[in-house]
């Protein structure tokens, strides 16, 4: 092995072992949280795409842990920034965190990618750009990543909380 090498694997395995302390740190919080609030929930921690990845799923059902999610998901964003608050009070760094909560976060990836395919499909069939409705930063980065996954571009406009995805035609 060459010395970039033996740094780069090294480089990976700080990364790998710093955000899997970011997991404990954000486990130990969310526990705390769920403790207060009486709910029942097991948390479930995982790296993915570079960034700590916690969830808390409900064998007795999730309609307890929906009062997290709240309406259209903003007491989980709420949630996933006190969370990353809690983690770089611990850490000293800016967290990238996601928060999931009894799959909200899953299964609307999987209706961003539907949505993100659909104008992908209108703007190769119309050759005009396509205008989505205003999202969420991770609703629009799940969009983006479906656009470019089926070989088209795509930018963001406009200002916060309008901020949208146009989906540009080939």
């Amino acid at each position: 092995m060459t010395e970039g090498t033996t740094s780069a694997a090294a480089e990976g395995a700080d990364t790998l072992t710093r955000l899997e302390q970011e997991g404990e740190i954000a486990a130990d919080y969310l526990e705390g949280l769920l403790d207060i609030a009486d709910l029942d929930g097991d948390i479930d921690m995982d790296v993915e795409a570079d960034r700590a990845s916690v969830s808390i799923i409900s064998d007795t059902g999730s309609r307890d842990l929906q009062k997290l999610v709240g309406r259209d998901g903003e007491v989980l964003e709420a949630l996933q920034e006190l969370t990353r608050l809690a983690v770089h009070r611990e850490t000293g760094d800016r967290s990238r965190l996601m928060l999931d909560i009894a799959g909200y976060r899953a299964k609307k990836r999987a209706e961003l990618s539907e949505l993100g395919a659909k104008a992908v499909a209108e703007a190769k069939s119309s050759g005009e750009p396509v205008k989505l409705d205003p999202m969420t930063p991770f609703e629009r980065k799940v969009v983006h990543d479906a656009v470019k996954a089926a070989g088209l571009r795509s930018e963001s406009e406009g200002e916060e909380p309008q901020r949208f995805v146009v989906v540009l035609p080939a």
